[in-house]
């Protein structure tokens, strides 16, 4: 047939989600995610830690632990919920992570947020890397409440 350039029965192949790298660094964030058209995006709400010590005084820094324990917490949590939708934390292209310091007047723990995401983010198994902000807040939904974190995946 005149003007027909591939068979009907071969697919278009699918245009991969491309994250560029941090120029001079090794820190594991992408500095871009070109997500290209025809993928789906879920904007999955932030989430919020589950108690640490749940039998602990409630709002207390024990009760929540610290911002790592804290940040282990919403990171597993948003694993279990996005797997359970057909996604994995290696479909990530955008991450917010709301902090606040652990007393007040406090600076944030990034270092402490660093050695959860670490876990998920930029491993042998799981190395791919959202674009992301951390930013320090004033406070969240719960008093003791360090860390809430928001992202966006790109479905494959």
């Amino acid at each position: 047939m005149a003007g027909c350039s591939k068979p009907a029965d071969k697919a278009e192949p699918k245009a991969e989600v491309h994250r560029y790298a941090l120029i001079n660094s090794t820190f594991p964030i992408s500095r871009a995610v070109e997500v290209p058209g025809g993928k789906t995006l879920l904007f999955h709400s932030g989430m919020t830690p589950d108690p640490a010590k749940p039998d602990a005084e409630k709002g207390s820094a024990e009760y929540w632990g610290d911002t790592k324990t804290q940040a282990l917490s919403v990171l597993t949590k948003t694993k279990a919920s996005v797997e359970s939708m057909g996604l994995t934390m290696g479909d990530a292209v955008k991450m917010t992570v709301f902090l606040v310091g652990p007393t007040p007047g406090a600076a944030m723990d990034f270092a402490g947020m660093m050695e959860a995401y670490t876990q998920f983010f930029g491993t042998a198994d799981q190395p791919n890397l959202p674009a992301r902000s951390a930013v320090q807040v004033a406070g969240l939904a719960a008093p003791g409440m360090l860390v809430e974190i928001e992202i966006v995946f790109a479905r494959p």
